[in-house]
């Protein structure tokens, strides 16, 4: 089955390709709606505790500690559980070849749901992402589908979480784009489009619209109040930065769990628990809350107990996933963002005098710009409210805010709150919008073929004693079919104490290492092995990720420089041969090369020829040479050029010249 599959993938791949995307969204559609169902299903069961126990408010207590254990012990054992899963997502694209556990499909959504109906504080829609991520992986991988093509099922299913969480397909596109891949690459848009539309109509058709965030449409009421969302903007970068500031905090190694890791989780899920027991509208998504603020139900509520709302927030979502359970940010971000809009609104509203303030404008533009400010994503976060509200009232207002707390966020805290997890494991993702040269060359270019490779029943000792033979500082491990198994370096022989007879290869490697593969560009090569901090990768089949055909070093990136350039150079002048082609004056002309000129038994390349022409042929007697480089000339011979007016007699008095000791082509290009 799994071989027929991908011989049709091989013969229809365009259409089999978007099938499977397609395939991707109503999957991931599925899993958003069982994530919802999850959620509501452990939620039931804590009002079921509460009927037995009569606890009321005070239940919190007992659930949210109780809840945050369950998701850190399920994390403990599959580590990719831990936190919102868009940074995991992120990893598996950048470092791991598009690779994300299938496990994580199913798994996500039980250790979601244990957070987020107990009490914790936190979003759904990163678990979503990263479910819709799992299951674009799984596909591609089984249908044998090439790493780019892998890569973009992961982003489209990671589209797709965001679609089917707000109904927003349009959104989770940019999201995938702009968060998950980084860049917008047409060739990822077609599946992340379809995924993401599939999974946002099959998620409303199962859940209803009641269970998905909407927002009354807002607009602007009058042009001076742009002065207020701009100030706006400042507040929610500041508070992006202290909602930053904590969730980096509380995910630094604590040395009071070092000893008692399982502290973590019962230490962090009491003090959410407090939080929720004084103010239970921080409890779970906050999506209710968020609501009545985008609605503008907001008169009730005075604006320092939304600003409040705003601080205990901010801590009880730094706690909730600080404690290794698991939820996402972009929900808390929501809620924060437009609480502090609101309350802002609310705030000035008895002293603004020049308009009429909608607290529910505030409270949705306060909500992108806070989510912008954390994520770094200002795109995504103004296309978000506009297929919230269905309007763009509020255009200006949200293009000014998103932009302010993107470009000030960015200047106070480096990471975006999608980084943070990676940067303490060791991962630093390299974005860049410019065209690298080194995106010109593939690996399988550039790749040196494998001859030496280790095996799993080496010890260390004989694999240092290779390493040392071969001059290399780490090396694939194989089986003995030779299937890729691992890679062994140098580091990983100190780390398991020097080479010793009594440690294997196979205890000392790193298994399933991280790969590239033949058609994989030098760049995104090389910023794999920047962001792992490494100096070689193996280079595997595209179509079976343990075949191992070469190794990529850091070395090879200098013969990958060089290739690069000299592609470049010539493409270059060919753009050159191609503008003198079309100019309207350029003419045909020929020209006699003179006995003892300097052109008289020397190679083309040898003579400086004046720029702006092109030498096409040479006839000598009868016979008609193509002119190259090497090409020597002789005395007799009549040369045919191409180039702009006036060129022919710069030729002439060229080689009228007295001969000179030698020279190099300093403007003519040859045919």
């Amino acid at each position: 089955m799994k071989q027929r599959l991908r011989a049709l993938v091989r013969q229809q791949s365009t259409a089999v390709f978007i099938g499977l995307a397609l395939v991707v969204g109503l999957i991931a559609g599925l899993g958003g709606a069982a994530l919802i169902w999850g959620v509501a299903l452990v939620s039931d069961g804590v009002g079921w505790l509460d009927d037995s126990l009569s606890w009321g408010r005070l239940l919190p207590l007992l659930t949210v500690p109780a809840g945050l254990f369950a998701a850190w012990a399920l994390a403990r054992k599959f580590p990719e559980l831990r936190g919102s899963g868009v940074p995991e997502t992120t990893a598996g694209l950048a470092v791991r070849s598009g690779y994300v556990p299938t496990r994580s499909s199913y798994l996500k959504i039980l250790a979601t749901s244990l957070t987020l109906g107990s009490g914790g504080s936190a979003g759904r829609e990163g678990p979503t992402v990263m479910v819709g991520a799992a299951i674009g992986s799984s596909i591609g991988r089984y249908s044998g589908l090439g790493e780019d093509q892998v890569r973009s099922l992961v982003a489209a299913g990671a589209g797709a979480g965001i679609g089917a969480t707000f109904n927003a397909p349009i959104a989770g596109m940019l999201f995938a784009m702009e968060v998950i891949l980084g860049n917008f690459a047409i060739r990822h848009l077609n599946a992340v489009v379809i995924a993401s539309v599939t999974a946002a109509v099959t998620t409303r058709s199962i859940v209803g619209e009641d269970r998905i965030l909407s927002a009354a449409p807002h607009e602007l009421g009058d042009p001076t109040e742009l002065a207020l969302y701009a100030l706006l903007g400042l507040l929610a970068a500041g508070s992006g930065f202290l909602f930053l500031k904590a969730f980096d905090t509380v995910h630094a190694p604590l040395r009071q769990f070092e000893d008692r890791p399982w502290l973590r989780p019962l230490a962090l899920g009491s003090l959410v628990a407090v939080i929720v027991t004084i103010e239970p509208r921080v409890l779970g998504t906050g999506q209710d809350f968020i609501a009545v603020l985008v609605g503008g139900g907001v008169m009730e509520v005075a604006w320092w107990v939304l600003l409040v709302l705003v601080g205990l927030k901010i801590v009880a979502t730094a706690a909730t996933l600080g404690s290794h359970a698991s939820g996402g940010h972009f929900m808390p971000a929501l809620f924060i963002g437009s609480s502090l809009g609101a309350g802002f609104a609310a705030l000035v509203a008895p002293v603004w005098g020049f308009s009429s303030l909608d607290t529910g404008a505030f409270a949705v533009v306060g909500m992108a710009a806070m989510f912008a400010a954390v994520a770094r994503a200002p795109l995504t976060s103004i296309l978000i409210v506009f297929e919230l509200t269905g309007d763009y009232g509020l255009v200006l207002p949200l293009m000014l805010a998103t932009s302010l707390a993107t470009v000030i966020a960015d200047r106070v805290h480096k990471e975006s709150v999608y980084t943070i997890p990676l940067v303490r494991r060791g991962i630093r993702l390299l974005r860049t919008s410019d065209v690298d040269l080194l995106d010109t060359v593939s690996v399988g270019q550039v790749m040196t073929p494998w001859s030496e490779v280790l095996r799993p029943s080496m010890t260390t000792t004989e694999a240092q004693a290779m390493l040392n033979e071969h001059g290399h500082h780490g090396l694939p491990v194989a089986d003995e079919d030779d299937r890729l198994v691992g890679i062994l370096t140098v580091a990983d022989i100190v780390r398991t104490g020097g080479p010793r007879d009594e440690v294997r290869t196979a205890d000392a490697m790193t298994a399933r290492p991280v790969t590239v593969s033949p058609d994989t560009p030098v760049s995104l090569a090389l910023e794999r092995m920047a962001s792992l901090g490494v100096g070689r990768l193996p280079v595997v089949a595209e179509e079976d990720p343990r075949h191992l055909v070469g190794m990529f070093r850091r070395e090879t990136a200098v013969k990958a420089y060089h290739y690069a350039l000299t592609e470049a150079t010539e493409a270059e002048l060919q753009r050159k041969r191609q503008r003198l082609w079309t100019r309207p004056d350029a003419e045909f002309f020929e020209f006699q090369i003179p006995r003892g000129s300097i052109a008289d038994g020397r190679q083309i390349k040898e003579v400086r020829w004046p720029g702006g022409c092109t030498l096409v042929a040479i006839r000598r007697g009868r016979a008609v040479l193509v002119p190259e480089g090497n090409t020597v000339l002789q005395d007799g011979d009549v040369v045919t050029g191409f180039g702009a007016p006036g060129a022919r007699r710069q030729v002439i008095d060229r080689l009228d010249e007295e001969p000179e000791a030698g020279g190099e082509n300093a403007g003519a290009s040859t045919e």
